[in-house]
């Protein structure tokens, strides 16, 4: 059995690469940071849905590949039902201690875009949170640590670099302290267990310090089995009504995954140019409505 295992590990690391790592892989030097951020604004809509709160909120969006694709489809969502300012600034490949200041030397994320220097900058009301977990070799923060390599070694360290990145959060909001919004994982068929343990970490922290948990992975999962992973889901009456998002009528069923991407939600072919997913996805679009709903039932 443990062939098979270790196909999809390397699977795994093919598809983390097309989405974005850098192609010199770990151990050379890191990427050199674009001119430009990647730090995106867009404008809210004219007309706001009449569930949006009193009080736009601003909201700030972080994350790996998984928040890469996901970050359009999530402006658009928050932008239409909370009227909702927002700024995104994913970077594939990334786990939490990219974001932590003072690693910017051995980091895919450059000194400006880190957490806490954007939460500085730009005063978000909510910090949004999507980080997969990256459990194999594809950062250099890490410090080679890897789940297959060390298993409690691997979450000691994850835990440690999550809690440093929320009082890193917390101190660059000072007296106004975003609320930080923990976007749970979908299943992963390789390594379930992870997973579990990753999100509940971020359940844990966020009972920790007042913030909030967005279960956006309980959207891609089947409603008998929160980790069970599975390709294809029965279509939402959302996906039915638009049937661009169901993806199979016939059978009632929508596709969340390609066939050759068991991780990703894009439908389109991953890319060696990390972007926002350019074509509609259900998954994606589940797990945007999922983050959008949290935070309009926090913000009132």
């Amino acid at each position: 059995m443990r062939g098979p295992w270790i196909v999809g590990v390397l699977l795994a690391g093919l598809l983390l690469g097309a989405c974005g790592d850098p192609s010199s892989g770990p151990g050379t030097s890191p990427p050199s940071a674009p001119e430009v951020s990647t730090t995106t604004h867009q404008r809210a809509p004219a007309s706001p849905s009449p569930r949006a709160p009193a009080k736009a909120p601003r909201v700030l969006y972080l994350g790996d590949s998984l928040a890469m694709e996901n970050q359009k489809v999530l402006g658009q969502e928050l932008r239409r039902d909370l009227r909702a300012k927002y700024t995104s600034a994913p970077y594939s490949g990334t786990t939490l201690c990219d974001y932590l200041e003072g690693t910017a030397e051995r980091s895919l994320v450059p000194a400006r875009d880190k957490a806490a220097a954007l939460v500085r900058s730009l005063r978000p009301d909510f910090v949004v949170l999507q980080f997969w977990g990256n459990a194999w070799d594809f950062t250099w923060c890490m410090d080679k640590i890897t789940y297959d390599g060390s298993r409690e070694r691997y979450f000691k360290r994850y835990e440690a670099d999550a809690r440093r990145l929320v009082e890193q959060i917390t101190t660059a909001g000072g007296a106004r302290r975003p609320r930080i919004v923990w976007v749970l994982q979908g299943p992963d068929p390789i390594t379930p267990d992870r997973v579990r343990r990753v999100n509940g970490l971020y359940q844990r922290l966020a009972a920790d310090s007042d913030d909030i948990v967005a279960d956006a992975g309980g959207t891609v999962s089947p409603g008998s089995d929160r980790y069970t992973w599975t390709q294809h889901l029965p279509c939402t009456a959302y996906e039915r009504a638009h049937p661009d998002y169901c993806t199979q009528p016939g059978r009632d069923r929508t596709a969340l995954h390609r066939d050759d991407d068991y991780l990703h939600f894009c439908l389109a072919p991953t890319t060696s140019t990390p972007k926002p997913c350019p074509v509609r996805s259900p998954g994606i679009l589940r797990i945007a409505r999922e983050i959008t709903k949290t935070i309009r039932q926090s913000a009132g």
